[in-house]
């Protein structure tokens, strides 16, 4: 009996990690503190501000911002968290069981943002198309039941999503996972 090879097809591949620094070229990636009374974590992948004090600053996500009443807008966006290997600050007993801090920076860790350059991001809403621009939501809206505030998005809503300033989609790929690649074409944050 003869066997035969065969193909298995490939559809399309993934674009990577969230928050995963991609393209070999200019970049710009600052480190601050995540604001220690932020109520959640910033993941890996989501746009962030700077929040001023005397220091120079913290980090929050656009999404802890607006869930505490406050108002993002395109001059406040400072990038986007990048993954990053994380190691134990401190180490348990054999046995003992430790919510695992992945994909994200807790509230008063250092935070890696990327202020200029190209990263994956999650697009919960929209196709991207190659050279358009971003946005992200600022409110939810019934008609759209994938967008997430704080989340970005391929298409504008009228007054539920901010444009950003000066970032666009890399390409037009939009995994299955539903991550693409932005570019943040100047530093976006001082």
């Amino acid at each position: 009996m003869a066997s035969f090879g065969g193909v298995i097809p490939v559809t399309a591949l993934n674009l990577g990690f969230l928050g995963n620094v991609s393209r070999v070229g200019e970049r710009v990636i600052a480190a601050r503190q995540v604001l220690s009374t932020t109520p959640n974590p910033i993941n890996f992948g989501d746009p962030v501000i700077i929040v001023p004090d005397s220091t120079g600053g913290t980090y929050q996500s656009v999404k802890d911002l607006i869930g505490g009443a406050g108002t993002f807008t395109a001059a406040k966006f400072a990038g986007v968290a990048v993954r990053n290997v994380k190691t134990n600050l401190a180490y348990i007993a054999l046995g003992n069981v430790q919510t695992p801090q992945i994909g994200q920076y807790a509230p008063g860790s250092i935070c890696d943002v990327l202020e200029r350059g190209s990263v994956t991001v999650k697009i919960n809403n929209g196709t991207p198309v190659s050279q358009n621009p971003v946005f992200v939501r600022t409110a939810l809206n019934g008609a759209i039941p994938a967008g997430v505030v704080g989340g970005f998005e391929a298409v504008a809503d009228g007054t539920n999503t901010v444009q950003l300033v000066g970032v666009v989609f890399r390409t037009g790929v939009l995994d299955a996972n539903g991550v693409a690649e932005i570019t943040l074409l100047p530093r976006v944050a001082a």
